[in-house]
């Protein structure tokens, strides 16, 4: 029998509904560790509480907190790891938990679209899926997944694609890397690249904009004047700016402010292919860096963690 445990850190899938005002909203007692022992005959589970706190609370300090309980976790014995998250930052813990762990277990991340006590609640059944997963001898070394509505994905490129729908988690142009079904996963493609960080800290400033048509330069200088290590833009189409922001784009690499280009297309990859003012080639010859199919949010962890790791500015462009 599998030894599992099951890391709470809040999010709605450990909240409860007031059925006369609406209002969902954390309780007291935390219904997954109530809930805990009926999943007993699928393994060893211990319950802990880490955290208590819905997912736009979560900040980088706690993600290094499950991290380092993750590793704990090993070092005790344990054969698989699962986090109920909040689904709003789900995706960003899931991606930094990929790039700061190396481990052979499954480590699985899964939420829930309505609380413990909504008309179809959901979860419990994607606790389920996440156990179902975590206690598969396939799932060792698949590096961290995200596990929602019986689907499998990866931590790198899974991303929330609605505010409310129970199937929202997706990951574009790929897909699931597996499906679950009542007793088992079946896996139908993999992550090939995967990489780790060491860190021990997070003290390092990245911030995110998206642009929009018209965007002059005030942005962009704002945040480069606040002393930030650096910065990740949420370009238009392949990899392009209007041209207002170009000056903006030049201070800032000028200032050794590490910036990265995303799109803010969901599905595709940048490319320095447009050679105009605020086109993605002239970016990329200033010393832009682009990204290949991270979104902003992941793009940032990522950013964040090759800094905080000591990668050196001139290896950055590589490790994108």
């Amino acid at each position: 029998m599998k030894k599992i445990l099951i890391i709470s850190t809040g999010g709605t899938i450990s909240m409860s509904e007031d059925h006369t005002t609406g209002k969902v909203s954390p309780t007291k007692i935390n219904p997954i560790g109530m809930s805990g022992n009926i999943f007993s005959y699928m393994g060893d589970i211990t319950v802990e509480e880490l955290y208590n706190l819905a997912s736009p609370q979560i900040t980088e300090q706690e993600m290094l907190g499950i991290q380092r309980r993750i590793l704990k976790a090993v070092e005790e014995g344990y054969d698989g790891v699962v986090i109920t998250h909040g689904t709003d930052t789900l995706e960003e813990t899931a991606y930094y938990l990929e790039l700061t762990l190396d481990v052979n277990i499954p480590v699985v991340v899964t939420g829930a679209m309505r609380s413990s006590n909504e008309l179809g609640s959901d979860g419990l059944v994607n606790l389920r899926s996440a156990l179902v997963v975590a206690t598969s001898d396939e799932s060792c070394d698949k590096g961290v997944l995200v596990v929602m509505n019986d689907e499998a994905h990866t931590a790198t490129y899974v991303t929330k694609t609605h505010t409310t729908n129970v199937a929202n988690f997706q990951t574009p142009t790929f897909g699931p890397v597996g499906l679950v079904l009542k007793n088992k996963v079946i896996y139908f493609q993999k992550l090939i690249e995967k990489e780790h960080y060491n860190i021990t800290t997070n003290n390092k400033k990245v911030f995110l904009l998206k642009a929009y048509a018209g965007m002059g330069a005030e942005l962009i200088d704002s945040v480069c004047s606040l002393e930030i290590d650096g910065l990740v833009i949420e370009a238009l189409g392949a990899g392009n700016l209007p041209p207002k922001t170009v000056p903006a784009i030049k201070r800032c690499i000028e200032k050794n402010i590490p910036v990265v280009f995303v799109s803010r297309a969901f599905n595709g990859v940048t490319q320095d292919v447009y050679d105009y003012e605020g086109g993605g080639k002239r970016f990329y010859q200033d010393g832009v860096i682009f990204t290949t199919g991270l979104s902003g949010q992941k793009a940032r962890i990522k950013l964040l963690v090759l800094l905080e790791a000591g990668i050196k500015p001139e290896k950055l462009r590589e490790k994108f």
